[in-house]
């Protein structure tokens, strides 16, 4: 995918997120991590670390070879985003308490990655 389209899909799906309420707390953290997911892939095709149409889908998908790579030049985006994937299975579809709070710190950590894929090259 295209650089420009990741940034208006990250946007759309930011928009959609803030109509959310405090009780939609699965939507919140599976749209965290779809958006972030969008940023970063805008972010390393900006940088020009990876190529038009080769995307990452999640970060524990991976190679190590691979991460290790992306990681050098975005590595605070990555860890964000890898931390939105360690909630995802915590909350969406479980049933730990606090999903409130983790939903809080996905858009947190959203909107941190966000700010910093504005800001790439």
């Amino acid at each position: 995918m295209l650089a420009e389209n990741h940034r208006r899909k990250a946007e759309n799906i930011e928009k959609s997120l803030d109509t959310l309420g405090p009780d939609d707390w699965e939507m919140k953290i599976e749209a965290a991590m779809l958006a972030g997911t969008h940023w970063a892939n805008y972010a390393l095709h900006r940088r020009g670390v990876t190529v038009d149409g080769e995307d990452i889908i999640h970060t524990s998908m991976l190679t190590v070879n691979m991460l290790r790579k992306y990681s050098l030049a975005e590595g605070e985006l990555l860890a964000a985003l890898g931390e939105i994937e360690e909630l995802r299975p915590l909350y969406v579809r479980g049933d730990l308490p606090d999903a409130d709070r983790a939903a809080t710190r996905a858009v947190a950590l959203l909107r941190a990655i966000g700010e910093r894929a504005r800001h790439a090259p």
